[in-house]
């Protein structure tokens, strides 16, 4: 949507070439009428006089087509310079609205902390963006197209606008501060461009990268990638699974990480149990399904390995995660019992 005073100068713009024409047109049909001029020196006599740039008369004139040549000039003078001064008032208006729209955008972005920064607004990133958006996660989106900026910069979300290879442009989007880096441009050697630089400037931030090739993953691991995607591959086996097992892949498919699908999977940290009680030792401890209905169904103890379908005996340690399968009113009211929201 257009902002409001840019708006108004534009009318204002509209206004002034209007008034331009019509002392044109008067200038035209003035010398052909009064003076008898041909249409060409009509134009070009009103063309001069309109500009002032001096050039001499197509003939001499009477006295009639002298006052004329008067009346045009100090019309034009006015009607020029207002011109001129709303155009140079709409261009400083248009700078100044987006100084400030970048300013208000960085201290937004400066206010964030531990969150998710994604380098590319393509498809994948656009992808990342609107399950962290279901999930309530804050995050910042670093772009180099203008154009994109532009588009989705109305629906308020966090951008950066500059290539994401370069160390200032990580910075502004809080890198220091950031939990997560997703890395989804197109190019394998832009990624990793990006993962050695978010490596050095964070030691400690979760950095997942997008890859195109097989033979790059390899490398972003090395280069500091925690975790590395492969799309294409994902999806031809994700096809491929259809033909296998097509029902247990539709029944997975309509899991969701959160959001406001009809079965959700939520993970909770132990350390965020301890705190709402201490009598929570075990996963039978947990007793999720009298008190919400969730079922576990996973358990990532503190070494980062998994156990699926895990015993009810398994001791809770710091440091690990409870995995639990539950619709979304059934993760709301856990939510709401062991104050995860």
């Amino acid at each position: 949507m257009l902002n409001p005073i840019l708006s108004f100068f534009r009318k204002k713009i509209y206004v002034a070439l209007t008034l331009l024409l019509l002392v044109l047109i008067i200038g035209v049909l003035g010398y052909k009428l009064i003076s008898g001029y041909t249409w060409v020196d009509s134009i070009y006599m009103t063309v001069i006089t309109i500009t002032t740039v001096g050039f001499g008369e197509v003939q001499p004139l009477d006295e009639t087509s002298k006052l004329f040549t008067v009346f045009l000039i100090l019309t034009s003078v006015i009607i020029v310079g207002y011109a001129l001064s709303i155009i140079t008032e709409y261009i400083l208006s248009r700078n100044n609205l987006e100084d400030l729209k970048r300013k208000k955008m960085q201290k937004k972005i400066d206010s964030l902390q531990n969150h998710t920064i994604i380098c590319g607004y393509g498809r994948n990133g656009k992808q990342a963006a609107k399950k962290l958006m279901s999930y309530k996660k804050p995050f910042v989106i670093i772009e180099k197209d203008k154009e994109i900026i532009e588009k989705f910069e109305s629906e308020m979300i966090p951008m950066v606008h500059g290539n994401a290879n370069e160390d200032d442009i990580l910075m502004l989007a809080g890198l220091d501060r950031a939990s997560t880096l997703i890395s989804a441009l197109p190019s394998d050697a832009d990624n990793l461009f990006v993962v050695l630089s978010a490596r050095q400037l964070n030691k400690n931030a979760c950095i997942i990268s997008r890859a195109s090739q097989e033979t790059s993953y390899q490398k972003l691991k090395l280069a500091g990638a925690n975790n590395v995607i492969l799309p294409d591959i994902i999806g031809g086996d994700h096809m491929a699974s259809l033909v296998v097992v097509p029902d247990l892949i539709e029944f997975i498919d309509n899991l969701a990480v959160g959001g406001n699908e009809d079965v959700n999977i939520e993970e909770i940290d132990v350390d965020r149990l301890y705190n709402t009680s201490s009598k929570v030792q075990t996963i039978k401890d947990l007793d999720l399904r009298n008190k919400t209905g969730c079922t576990v169904i996973g358990y990532k103890n503190c070494d980062g390995e998994y156990v699926v379908n895990p015993e009810a005996e398994i001791k809770l340690v710091p440091n690990s995660k409870v995995i639990v399968l539950g619709r979304p009113e059934q993760i709301q009211k856990m939510n709401s019992i062991y104050e995860l929201d």
